[in-house]
């Protein structure tokens, strides 16, 4: 079954005032459903995110999806995930493993159309694009991924 979405984001800054958000809060809600000039095809099968949110203390981002999903992901984790070339490399033998980002934190998240968000570390780290697939893999892959990366640090002797 296909059905019709359009994707509407908002991005609360600090500076605005709203009275139900602490200050500092930044959240990305998407409704779906609402008309819009832009309307994308989607299958039920495809989760699609509703709420996007950096905590006050910017080291944790929660995304959730209209499939009842929720994933707390960690700046950390976020930033040694990257997507961008300069992590991934442009094949599985150029991946970096990327160390000393315990106490790292996300300093934007800005959307890229409706399909993803750009998240600038405060690194200064910003050329990962995450689309909602990508979010969604790492939060339903987070243990292994996790293990993983602990694994490989270790068996290069650096640390987080």
């Amino acid at each position: 079954m296909r059905r019709r979405c359009s994707a509407v984001g908002a991005l609360l800054y600090r500076h605005q005032p709203w009275s139900e958000l602490s200050p500092g809060l930044c959240v990305i809600y998407f409704h779906v459903d609402l008309p819009s000039s832009e309307t994308i095809e989607m299958t039920d099968a495809a989760p699609w995110p509703t709420q996007l949110r950096l905590h006050k203390d910017r080291k944790m981002l929660t995304i959730a999806f209209d499939n009842g999903e929720t994933f707390d992901l960690s700046a950390e984790y976020l930033r040694v995930k990257s997507p961008s070339a300069e992590v991934q490399g442009h094949s599985p033998d150029e991946r970096k493993t990327v160390a000393g980002k315990k106490d790292i934190a996300i300093l934007e998240v800005n959307p890229i159309g409706n399909y993803a968000v750009r998240l600038v570390f405060d690194d200064m780290h910003s050329t990962g694009i995450y689309s909602w697939d990508y979010f969604l893999a790492l939060g339903r892959n987070r243990e292994a991924y996790w293990q993983d990366y602990l694994d490989d640090l270790a068996g290069k002797g650096l640390t987080r």
